[in-house]
């Protein structure tokens, strides 16, 4: 089974903002899930972790699941993200396959 990632914001000036990025990776899962991909989505994995361990732990151990991944989603706006910056070029430099649209993953149910 192919394991996808899900690349996008997470972090957010406001509360409102972060839980709408979280919303929008959830979403995308849910998905991918559908489409018969198994799914990392690291937006769930760290929910709520905010201040109990510097920010570099996170995106560590993010680039080290997204490693063990055969494509990622790009999701809309990840170009503001440093993170999700930083997991594109790591997705590149892998060659994994990137997608920037759930409309052109096809289903593999």
């Amino acid at each position: 089974m192919k394991v996808f990632y899900v690349a996008g914001r997470y972090r957010a000036k406001t509360e409102w903002e972060l839980i709408n990025n979280i919303r929008r990776a959830e979403e995308a899962a849910l998905e991918l899930w559908k489409k018969g991909y198994a799914v990392l989505c690291p937006h769930k994995n760290t929910q709520n972790f905010q201040g109990a361990l510097p920010d570099k732990i996170w995106l560590d151990g993010c680039c080290e699941l997204l490693s063990r991944c055969d494509a990622v989603l790009m999701l809309d706006g990840w170009k503001q993200s440093e993170g999700a910056t930083l997991e594109f070029e790591l997705a590149n430099t892998l060659g994994l396959e990137i997608y920037y649209d759930l409309k052109d993953i096809e289903s593999v149910n």
